[in-house]
């Protein structure tokens, strides 16, 4: 059952990694409180499943033409740098303060997307309202 359970959060994360939305999000909580995994395997776990992953959404982004290469090597470069020093950086914390920052960044992600959807959902409608009332006029 265990082995089935990987499997299926294998999927979750791999359909909402594709989408672009960072699977891991979902992964790293799926593995840790319903397979009882160890915060720091699975974050590494969530790592090594990301390589595949990236590797054929980026050659389909890049067959679509997806993909602004300048933007690219401006994230990238501080990505890489900043990961060497989080990955060392975690070797000296314990999984417990791991697992509760994880879900203190969980959450203001989460809160984020609300006001972000909050505000869209608000200047549709006053937008919508203002259509309303000059066809009205």
């Amino acid at each position: 059952m265990q082995i089935f359970l990987l499997i299926l959060a294998g999927i979750v994360g791999g359909i909402i990694g594709g989408m672009g939305m960072g699977g891991g999000t979902l992964l790293i909580p799926i593995l840790t409180i319903f397979l009882d995994v160890p915060q720091k395997n699975a974050q590494a776990i969530n790592l090594v499943a990301f390589i595949p992953m990236a590797i054929i959404v980026t050659v389909i982004n890049i067959k679509r033409k997806g993909i602004d290469y300048k933007s690219v090597l401006l994230v990238a470069a501080p990505a890489l740098v900043t990961s060497v020093i989080s990955a060392l950086l975690v070797k000296k914390i314990s999984s417990k303060a791991l697992s509760i920052g994880f879900a203190i960044f969980l959450i203001i992600l989460g809160v984020t997307m609300m006001i972000d959807t909050m505000r869209k959902c608000i200047y549709a409608y006053m937008r919508k309202c203002k259509e309303d009332y000059i066809v009205n006029d």
